[in-house]
């Protein structure tokens, strides 16, 4: 039994297939988590992008 489990363990840690979608994950985890820290700094520069976008519309 104990050699099947490892075995069966080997055959896991082998497997390459979800590396992919394992790194895609932590790159996203990565991503959210400097979103959550910079939040305050990119909420005031997209509003300070929106607030140029709509001065300069009524020019046109």
């Amino acid at each position: 039994m104990k050699k099947e489990w490892l075995q069966e363990m080997k055959r896991f840690c082998e497997e390459e297939s979800g590396v992919g979608v394992v790194e895609i994950i932590l790159v996203l985890v990565v991503i959210v988590g400097l979103i959550l820290i910079f939040k305050k700094q990119l909420t005031s520069l997209v509003n300070k992008a929106f607030s140029n976008i709509n001065d300069k519309a009524g020019t046109l």
